[in-house]
């Protein structure tokens, strides 16, 4: 396989070389395009009568793609290019075009870039064509591409024969994943559309788009482990962002009410086909708002970013129908682990807990054994996710999963401090988790505004980061200085943009929505 693409290149090259002598840049700087397949496509009409073909062949047109079939007969050649938009049939007559062009078209191959002035007609096969005057070589292709051949059969199935189909040359290679397989530029079509939808509803309620940092010297917002990197003429040791919701909430600080960032976040962690170490995120924070406003706007979100796309909040997912129609599902953790299990957390001692995940052979770190909270949370992760299929908000987390979530309202100052002193009781935050085809899409809170609350809870997390525990925050004392200053009541989201383009695109992993995945070198 290797040697007969070898010859194919060297073929290539002796073309190349052919094209120069007659003279011919092979690479031109330009090429003025005016129009495209879908347009030539959707705008012609079949003329009538001889006038009317006669003014037809006056409605001259310029478009520009790589040819993807060709089919020569003598002094004439039919071949197929591909633009931006479709595909589209020309017609190339020598007597036409000029012999220099046409010597040209003869060292032509599949995947070579050509620009064509004509007009459209329609064959006696019934397909509209581009009937040249001018051909242009604007691109000679050496590396060839994989040739694939459709065969539609006699019920009108499409069978695709030699298909560009090896997973992981396709994300390597994406540049000619993009060309050969039409459904993966469709796939980033609507990635892109979906972005602008979120971007639209969310400038609808009056958000301001803003830029926080990459490098930060200190990182936070999630409990991950960062990338760590230097800059050489500061002599700093710096961070990826793992999330951007300390910047956020300055500005929250400092008068923005309203404000989102669409982010690239980046964390030391696996690779599967939900998770890659460079992930696109949004943000948002909303002043004076709490976790159900959070959740009402999350739902509009995602239900009009599925109607933009299909009209319809129906889709299918991997064979399974989930319907994104507002209001979703609200379930509280805790009563749906005691659903599902029939443990009462809150009537259920750590050590049985323990017990309980062991016996399952569920697997947890043993360094937060100590910490009831997050042996609920995992409790949770394990037992209960695997239901949740449609559209559902999880409500009421563990204060240990978090330290940046302001605890339940219903609490009492004298019952959050009784609470504290006994490590067999839950506090409760409010916080929601999103769930869809057993995924966990995003994430919210009721912000915690209160700074000396804020610091304890930073500080215990620093403890356990000394403890041996890899996930943990650092401590951020200019972030505390903001939240001294003064922070409103805030909410705020984040969403994993990669999972919702994974769902409502029918991708199975990960990397079919990301351009360039991160993979190792050959």
């Amino acid at each position: 396989m290797q040697s007969e693409q070898n010859e194919l290149i060297k073929r290539r090259l002796q073309e190349l070389e052919e094209i120069k002598k007659l003279g011919v840049n092979p690479y031109p700087h330009n090429f003025k395009v005016t129009t495209n397949s879908r347009e030539v496509i959707e705008n012609f009409k079949d003329p009538e009568t001889e006038e009317e073909k006669e003014k037809q062949k006056q409605n001259i047109v310029s478009l520009a793609g790589r040819i993807s079939a060709i089919r020569r007969m003598g002094k004439a050649t039919f071949c197929h290019i591909k633009d931006d938009k479709g595909r589209i049939q020309i017609y190339i007559k020598k007597d036409e075009v000029g012999e220099l062009s046409y010597q040209v078209l003869k060292l032509l191959d599949i995947g070579d870039i050509i620009g064509v002035e004509g007009y459209p007609f329609k064959t006696k096969t019934g397909e509209i064509t581009i009937h040249s005057i001018k051909m242009e070589l604007l691109s000679k292709s050496i590396y060839p591409l994989p040739v694939v051949k459709e065969e539609i059969t006699e019920t009108g199935e499409k069978i695709i024969h030699d298909a560009f189909a090896d997973i992981e040359l396709r994300y390597r290679q994406r540049y000619i994943d993009l060309i050969v397989n039409d459904n993966v530029k469709d796939t980033f079509m609507k990635r892109t559309k979906i972005i602008k939808s979120i971007r639209n509803t969310l400038e609808k309620y009056n958000f301001l788009e803003v830029e926080t940092p990459t490098l930060q010297t200190i990182y936070g917002g999630a409990n991950a482990k960062p990338f760590i990197t230097k800059h050489n003429a500061l002599g700093l040791q710096l961070y990826l962002r793992i999330s951007n919701e300390l910047f956020l909430k300055r500005l929250i600080v400092g008068g923005f009410n309203r404000v989102y960032e669409f982010v690239k976040d980046f964390r030391n962690e696996g690779i599967d086909r939900t998770h890659n170490p460079e992930f696109t995120q949004i943000e948002w924070y909303q002043a004076y708002a709490d976790y159900f406003d959070s959740m009402n706007l999350f739902e509009e979100v995602i239900e009009t970013a599925v109607l933009d796309l299909y009209g319809t909040t129906k889709i299918n997912y991997q064979g399974t129908e989930l319907d994104f129609k507002r209001p979703w599902k609200r379930i509280k953790m805790l009563d749906a682990i005691k659903e599902k299990t029939g443990i009462d957390v809150n009537k259920t001692k750590k050590s049985e807990i323990i017990d309980f995940l062991k016996s399952n052979n569920i697997e947890f770190d043993t360094k937060i054994s100590s910490r009831k909270g997050l042996l609920v949370d995992i409790l949770f992760e394990e037992t209960c996710k695997e239901d949740l299929v449609q559209p559902v908000f999880v409500l009421d987390h563990p204060i240990d999963t978090t330290p940046l979530c302001k605890p339940l309202r219903t609490y009492t100052q004298k019952q959050l401090e009784e609470m504290k002193q006994d490590e067999e009781q839950i506090i409760l935050v409010e916080r929601f988790e999103p769930y869809i085809n057993k995924w966990e899409i995003g994430n919210s809170y009721t912000e915690l505004n209160d700074p000396i609350l804020q610091k304890k809870l930073l500080e215990e997390q620093v403890q356990r980061g000394r403890g041996g525990e890899e996930d943990t925050h650092p401590m951020d004392y200019d972030f505390i200085r903001a939240i001294e200053v003064g922070m409103p009541p805030t909410s705020g989201v984040g969403i994993g943009i990669d999972r919702v383009v994974m769902l409502l695109t029918n991708s199975y992993n990960i990397r079919d929505v990301i351009l360039f995945p991160l993979m190792k070198p050959q």
